[in-house]
Protein backbone atom coordinates (compact mmCIF):
# COMPACT_ATOMS: atom_id res chain seq x y z
CA UNK A 1 0.00 0.00 0.00
CA UNK A 2 1.43 3.38 -0.96
CA UNK A 3 1.63 6.36 1.35
CA UNK A 4 -0.83 8.24 -0.86
CA UNK A 5 -3.40 5.45 -0.51
CA UNK A 6 -3.10 5.53 3.28
CA UNK A 7 -3.36 9.33 3.53
CA UNK A 8 -6.26 9.74 1.11
CA UNK A 9 -9.62 10.14 2.86
CA UNK A 10 -12.24 7.50 2.31
CA UNK A 11 -14.97 8.51 -0.14
CA UNK A 12 -17.98 10.08 1.56
CA UNK A 13 -16.14 11.15 4.72
CA UNK A 14 -15.82 14.63 6.19
CA UNK A 15 -13.07 15.98 8.43
CA UNK A 16 -12.73 19.29 10.24
CA UNK A 17 -10.20 22.06 10.74
CA UNK A 18 -7.64 21.90 13.54
CA UNK A 19 -9.22 24.98 15.14
CA UNK A 20 -12.62 23.26 15.32
CA UNK A 21 -10.97 20.10 16.66
CA UNK A 22 -9.25 22.07 19.44
CA UNK A 23 -12.53 23.88 20.16
CA UNK A 24 -14.20 20.51 20.74
CA UNK A 25 -11.37 19.30 23.00
CA UNK A 26 -11.14 22.49 25.11
CA UNK A 27 -14.87 23.09 25.53
CA UNK A 28 -15.45 19.38 26.10
CA UNK A 29 -12.80 19.38 28.84
CA UNK A 30 -14.37 22.44 30.52
CA UNK A 31 -17.81 20.81 30.42
CA UNK A 32 -16.41 17.51 31.69
CA UNK A 33 -14.75 19.29 34.62
CA UNK A 34 -18.02 21.04 35.51
CA UNK A 35 -20.04 17.82 35.24
CA UNK A 36 -17.45 15.98 37.36
CA UNK A 37 -17.54 18.58 40.17
CA UNK A 38 -21.35 18.72 40.15
CA UNK A 39 -21.58 14.90 40.22
CA UNK A 40 -19.19 14.64 43.18
CA UNK A 41 -21.09 17.36 45.06
CA UNK A 42 -24.40 15.62 44.29
CA UNK A 43 -23.13 12.35 45.76
CA UNK A 44 -21.82 14.19 48.84
CA UNK A 45 -25.24 15.84 49.20
CA UNK A 46 -26.96 12.45 48.97
CA UNK A 47 -24.66 11.07 51.69
CA UNK A 48 -25.06 14.12 53.94
CA UNK A 49 -28.19 16.28 53.44
CA UNK A 50 -26.48 19.04 55.44
CA UNK A 51 -23.56 19.26 52.99
CA UNK A 52 -23.01 22.69 51.45
CA UNK A 53 -21.35 22.65 48.01
CA UNK A 54 -18.35 24.95 47.62
CA UNK A 55 -20.10 27.09 45.02
CA UNK A 56 -23.02 27.91 47.32
CA UNK A 57 -22.06 31.51 48.07
CA UNK A 58 -25.39 33.14 48.99
CA UNK A 59 -29.15 32.57 48.55
CA UNK A 60 -28.96 33.37 44.82
CA UNK A 61 -25.69 31.64 43.89
CA UNK A 62 -26.65 28.39 45.57
CA UNK A 63 -25.76 25.06 44.00
CA UNK A 64 -27.31 23.13 46.88
CA UNK A 65 -30.80 24.49 46.18
CA UNK A 66 -30.52 23.43 42.56
CA UNK A 67 -29.14 19.97 43.39
CA UNK A 68 -32.04 19.33 45.78
CA UNK A 69 -34.66 20.29 43.17
CA UNK A 70 -36.69 17.84 41.08
CA UNK A 71 -35.20 19.37 37.94
CA UNK A 72 -31.72 18.10 38.95
CA UNK A 73 -32.72 14.51 38.11
CA UNK A 74 -35.08 14.80 35.16
CA UNK A 75 -34.43 11.28 33.82
CA UNK A 76 -34.28 9.57 37.22
CA UNK A 77 -30.54 10.02 37.78
CA UNK A 78 -28.45 13.16 38.37
CA UNK A 79 -28.32 15.34 35.24
CA UNK A 80 -24.53 15.85 35.41
CA UNK A 81 -24.10 12.16 34.58
CA UNK A 82 -25.40 13.03 31.10
CA UNK A 83 -22.66 15.64 30.96
CA UNK A 84 -19.99 13.11 31.91
CA UNK A 85 -20.96 10.99 28.92
CA UNK A 86 -21.70 13.79 26.44
CA UNK A 87 -18.60 15.87 27.17
CA UNK A 88 -16.46 12.74 27.10
CA UNK A 89 -17.81 12.03 23.62
CA UNK A 90 -17.08 15.61 22.51
CA UNK A 91 -13.47 15.27 23.69
CA UNK A 92 -13.10 11.90 21.94
CA UNK A 93 -14.42 13.33 18.65
CA UNK A 94 -12.09 16.33 18.91
CA UNK A 95 -9.06 14.14 19.63
CA UNK A 96 -10.03 11.85 16.77
CA UNK A 97 -10.18 14.81 14.40
CA UNK A 98 -6.80 16.06 15.63
CA UNK A 99 -5.42 12.60 14.86
CA UNK A 100 -6.75 12.86 11.31
CA UNK A 101 -10.04 10.98 11.60
CA UNK A 102 -12.72 11.64 9.04
CA UNK A 103 -16.30 10.71 9.81
CA UNK A 104 -19.17 9.80 7.52
CA UNK A 105 -22.07 12.18 6.99
CA UNK A 106 -24.45 10.15 9.19
CA UNK A 107 -21.98 10.53 12.08
CA UNK A 108 -21.93 14.32 11.73
CA UNK A 109 -25.74 14.36 11.53
CA UNK A 110 -25.88 12.32 14.74
CA UNK A 111 -23.46 14.73 16.40
CA UNK A 112 -25.63 17.66 15.29
CA UNK A 113 -28.78 15.95 16.63
CA UNK A 114 -27.08 15.28 19.97
CA UNK A 115 -25.86 18.88 20.10
CA UNK A 116 -29.35 20.17 19.36
CA UNK A 117 -30.76 18.04 22.20
CA UNK A 118 -28.01 19.34 24.51
CA UNK A 119 -28.68 22.98 23.64
CA UNK A 120 -32.43 22.52 24.18
CA UNK A 121 -31.89 20.71 27.48
CA UNK A 122 -29.46 23.38 28.70
CA UNK A 123 -31.92 26.13 27.72
CA UNK A 124 -34.64 24.37 29.72
CA UNK A 125 -32.29 23.93 32.70
CA UNK A 126 -31.31 27.61 32.53
CA UNK A 127 -34.97 28.64 32.56
CA UNK A 128 -35.73 26.30 35.46
CA UNK A 129 -32.75 27.58 37.42
CA UNK A 130 -33.50 31.27 36.94
CA UNK A 131 -37.30 31.38 37.01
CA UNK A 132 -38.55 28.30 38.87
CA UNK A 133 -35.81 27.48 41.41
CA UNK A 134 -34.61 31.10 41.68
CA UNK A 135 -31.00 30.09 42.20
CA UNK A 136 -27.86 29.88 40.13
CA UNK A 137 -25.06 27.31 40.12
CA UNK A 138 -21.72 28.54 38.75
CA UNK A 139 -20.59 25.04 37.73
CA UNK A 140 -23.91 24.51 35.95
CA UNK A 141 -23.39 27.77 34.07
CA UNK A 142 -20.04 26.47 32.81
CA UNK A 143 -21.67 23.21 31.71
CA UNK A 144 -24.48 25.09 29.93
CA UNK A 145 -22.05 27.16 27.89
Amino acid sequence: MTKAAVDDPAPGTIGASRAFSWLLVITGAAGLLAAWVITIDKFKLLEDPGFTPGCSLNPVVSCGNIMKSEQASVFGFPNPMLGLVAYGMVIAIGVGLLAGARYRRWYWLGLNAGTLFGVGFCAWLTYQSLYEINALCLWCCLAWV
